[in-house]
Formats: C-alpha cells, sequence, structure tokens
C-alpha cells in the first residue's frame, strides 16, 4: 500500500455509557477515493470526526497526513459536515471565499477561486446570488465548493450525497474524481451504497460501530458467488440432477449460484442430457448485495486479503 494519507488503530468511542465506535482500523492511501460505508447510526460520523481530531477517542491512534494530532493539518483539510450551514445573506462567491478563509485562505483570493469554482461548473449565473434564494441542492453544492476552495490535500465528506438531485449528484462525482486526479486524497460516508461503487477502489463497511470489512470493492464483490440465471425449452429430464441444491425455478426458469466447479461441467451436463439452452447468464453481485450480506448482524468481522477472485460476469 502507498503513503497513508488516514491511518487509525483501535479507536473506540463511547456516549454517556453507550458504545458508539468499537475498535475502528482504517488505513487510507494518498490520492485514494475511500469509502466508509454503513446504514444510519452505524459509527461513520463518529469515526469521521475522531479522525478529524473534531472529537478524541476513548482510546486508540490516529495520524492524519503525518499528524498524530490531526488538527494541526486543519489548513490542508477540507471538511463537509453531515448538518450543512450557510449565512442566507451571503452571496454564493462570498459564502465560498469565508469557507476558504477559514481554512487561512485569503478573502480576496478566495473570491477570485469561488468564481472559477461557479463558472467552470456552468453556475456563473449563481456568483452574486445570495444563499437564500437558492435550492436546498445548489446551496449545498455551494457548500461543497467552499470545502475545496482553498486546494486541500484531504477532503472529507460525510454523507454529501444526501438532498442532491441526480444532476448534482453527478457534479459532485464529477468533482471527486478531478479531485483525486490531481492527487488529492477524498474520503466520504454513504449508505447509498452505488456511489461508492462507482468512485472508490478501497471501502470499510462499518456496522454497529466496528469495521466488518475493509479492502477493494472488488474483494467485497468476490465474497459472494456469481448468480446464474437459466432458461430451458425442457422444463424436466435427466438433466436437473446436474443443477446446483438450492436452485430456484419459475417455470422454465431456474436461478442458482455459480457452481464452484465452474459453468463448463453443468453446460455439459445440460447439452448431454438435451435441456435445450435458450439463455444463460452469470450475474456478478454487485457492491450493495456484498454489503448487505457483509453488514448483516451475523457478518464477521474481517480485513479482505490483497487476493481477491475475479469472475467474468
Amino acid at each position: 500500500m502507498s503513503n497513508l494519507a488516514i491511518e487509525a488503530r483501535g479507536l473506540f468511542k463511547s456516549f454517556e455509557g453507550k458504545p458508539a465506535v468499537r475498535g475502528i482500523d482504517i488505513a487510507v492511501p494518498e490520492g485514494a477515493i475511500y469509502g466508509i460505508l454503513g446504514l444510519n447510526g452505524a459509527g461513520k460520523t463518529t469515526t469521521l470526526r475522531m479522525l478529524l481530531g473534531i472529537i478524541e477517542p476513548d482510546r486508540g491512534t490516529r495520524s492524519l497526513l503525518g499528524h498524530e494530532r490531526p488538527l494541526e493539518a486543519a489548513k490542508i483539510v477540507g471538511y463537509l459536515p453531515e448538518e450543512r450551514g450557510l449565512y442566507p445573506a451571503m452571496t454564493t462567491r462570498d459564502a465560498i471565499a469565508f469557507m476558504g478563509a477559514l481554512r487561512g485562505l485569503p478573502l480576496d483570493v478566495g473570491r477570485k477561486r469561488a468564481e472559477i469554482l461557479l463558472r467552470e461548473n456552468d453556475l456563473g449565473a449563481y456568483v452574486d446570488k445570495p444563499i437564500k434564494s437558492l435550492s436546498k441542492g445548489m446551496a449545498q453544492t455551494i457548500q461543497l465548493f467552499g470545502t475545496i476552495v482553498h486546494k486541500p490535500r484531504l477532503i472529507v465528506l460525510d454523507e454529501p450525497f444526501s438532498g442532491l438531485d441526480a444532476i448534482n449528484q453527478g457534479r459532485l462525482e464529477h468533482m471527486i474524481r478531478e479531485e483525486a486526479a490531481a492527487g488529492t486524497t477524498v474520503i466520504f460516508s454513504t449508505h447509498v451504497i452505488h456511489h461508492a461503487e462507482r468512485l472508490c477502489e478501497r471501502i470499510a463497511i462499518i456496522a454497529a460501530g466496528e469495521v466488518r470489512f475493509e479492502g477493494r470493492v472488488t474483494e467485497a464483490r468476490d465474497r459472494l458467488r456469481p448468480h446464474v440465471r437459466l432458461k430451458t425449452r425442457a422444463s424436466d429430464g435427466a438433466w436437473r440432477a446436474a443443477l446446483p441444491a438450492g436452485t430456484v425455478q419459475d417455470g422454465g426458469l431456474f436461478e442458482f449460484e455459480l457452481p464452484a466447479g465452474g459453468i463448463e461441467p453443468l453446460l455439459k451436463a445440460l447439452i448431454d442430457g438435451g435441456a435445450g439452452i435458450e439463455q444463460l447468464s452469470i450475474e456478478r453481485p454487485g457492491l450493495h448485495d456484498a454489503f448487505v450480506a457483509i453488514a448483516g448482524p451475523s457478518a464477521p468481522a474481517t480485513r479482505s486479503g490483497e487476493n481477491g477472485l475475479e469472475i467474468a460476469a
């Protein structure tokens, strides 16, 4: 693994005696797009706030951009909390510049950069619009620009897609990719899995305050076997004995997990038995399927290895 932008070991945090985070381990490579996935209340926000130094862990260690005291790196970090907030009377340009100034960026520089950000994203008409005149989604987009205007080395986004329409979600995904391409590390939390599947190479899945999985998206998906859909002309015959246990039938359509021995022995049995194959597809499980399996109450807490099994769909 490359140099780490964030490393945490054994983070614990309780509130009023109730555990919120139980021994979190996370390692985020520099320049990565890294997702922290979990249901609401899983401990994602508490974890991010401990990583940033906003709250202190009860025990455990963490470093952020080489600093063991994360707040020392605050000026090179952009943070968008789950709770949004802008001054309604400010214009979009001034709101973006103000957020940059909180991280040490001169206001005049911030205003120039704000205008560039707005125009580059086809939002030049909003430069002088007051925040109070914007839709909720547009105001959130402005706050996102304020998170990156000081050109941080690390961007941390807590549920950034919440409340955004499809257009602004696409704009945010494009921004995240651009920042990562420029060498910036991006870490975001979400319970909407398809964003992480499109953007991330590595993820952590958190459930009940614990990391149930940490590794590559491909490794998470490979924990589940591919799913086979088979349609035959014949509905019965000796060939049916070759179908795996647990096969579900609906007329001439059969659904089952890909056998451990692969599809070839099954195909031979179907052909030799006269099943009459009309359709056969092998569907690789998505990250959502893996998330449901891993984050379930009985899922064991594990860290993935580096050798994921690649099965083409």
